[in-house]
């Protein structure tokens, strides 16, 4: 079984794609909503509540545990594999060789909570493949509060969007990381408002691949289950966390506290 977790709806897009990738393995989807958001938190506070969301997903049965949280990742991926010694994949990484691949002009953009732009993670991976190549990030605290409400449409929302990605477009960047799960429910905004021209990077299908590849090398790791197991849990409930889970899976969702 793989363990998914994520600070609230957003991780919902990873583990659909993974579902989608990978239609003969059970997964298992945590959803932190009662502590969400975790990009205004501090550092320590990450790396507790992923090592709880960790325990609660490896006591389930997980083999595989997925961080589906760009703020999580960035801060709790080593501290997560040292304590529960299984596998741990993160969603920055696969983020990254996306990004160096596409870009032509070596000027990439990222988006992301405060907690993932100020750890520095995705500039640091990026300078490390391409040391030429310039990055520009820039946070956007208020995006994940507004997904969480269902405002995908609003005009606040979009008003938003704009003031946030008008220092990006104005370096011209051609490739966008969405350095947050949630992020992808709000392409269609964000990409009217980046220039079309320009990549957008919506980690939640490299992530997938990147997972796919990892057990054809590892097979022992996940034993083919009948029947497939599908279970989503939240640490809370609420009409948009369903109508959420509901439009991400393209179905209907038994959301479950742990």
């Amino acid at each position: 079984m793989i363990g998914i977790f994520d600070s609230g709806v957003g991780g919902m897009t990873v583990a659909r794609a993974i579902e989608k990738m990978l239609p003969a393995v059970s997964t298992l989807y945590l959803g932190d909503l009662a502590r969400a958001p975790y990009g205004p938190k501090s550092n320590s506070a990450i790396i507790n509540y992923s090592l709880e969301n960790s325990k609660f997903l490896v006591d389930m049965g997980a083999r595989v545990i997925v961080i589906a949280c760009n703020s999580a990742s960035s801060v709790a991926t080593d501290i997560v594999r040292r304590e529960f010694n299984i596998p741990v994949l993160e969603v920055i990484t696969p983020a990254v060789e996306q990004a160096v691949s596409i870009s032509r002009n070596g000027r990439i953009g990222i988006i992301g909570t405060r907690a993932t732009i100020r750890s520095g993670i995705y500039e640091q991976k990026i300078k490390a493949l391409r040391p030429d190549f310039k990055v520009y990030s820039q946070p956007c605290p208020l995006l994940v509060p507004l997904v969480e409400e269902g405002w995908n449409n609003k005009r606040e929302t979009k008003m938003i969007l704009r003031r946030y990605l008008h220092p990006l477009k104005e370096k011209q960047i051609d490739s966008l990381i969405l350095g947050c799960t949630h992020y992808p429910l709000l392409k269609h905004l964000i990409q009217p408002r980046i220039g079309k021209k320009v990549h957008l990077i919506d980690s939640s299908n490299n992530l997938a691949d990147s997972l796919s590849k990892f057990l054809t090398e590892h097979p022992q790791l996940v034993e083919r289950e009948e029947p497939v197991q599908r279970l989503h849990f939240t640490t809370d409930i609420t009409e948009t966390a369903q109508k959420c889970a509901n439009a991400i899976f393209q179905r209907s969702i038994t959301l479950r506290q742990p």
